[in-house]
């Protein structure tokens, strides 16, 4: 298995926009994904992700935003965090 290697956020914009711009010149997204990535050296598979995730974002395709799901993430954390703060509370009003 390789090494996990990150892309700035300006590499894979210009990816994506690659993808969209020249879609029309393949039969399917699919094939403009592979050719677009086997041009900038990366996996298709990453790029197919990248390309999936700006939809959703756009709101072209069904599913939670990046940024919903980022909330998600905050009040789930902040949950765990008074749930703590509850059991301490609850432990303490015993004595």
């Amino acid at each position: 298995m390789g090494a996990l290697k990150r892309y700035s956020p300006e590499v894979r914009e210009r990816a994506i926009r690659m993808v969209v711009d020249h879609r029309g010149e393949y039969p399917s997204q699919w094939a403009a994904i592979q050719s677009v990535a086997s041009k900038l050296g990366m996996t298709a598979e990453t790029l197919r992700h990248w390309v999936r995730r700006a939809e959703i974002d756009t709101g072209t395709r069904v599913g939670i935003t990046t940024d919903a799901k980022a909330r998600l993430r905050e009040l789930e954390l902040e949950n765990e965090e008074l749930k703590r703060a509850n059991e301490i509370l609850k432990a303490a009003s015993v004595f």
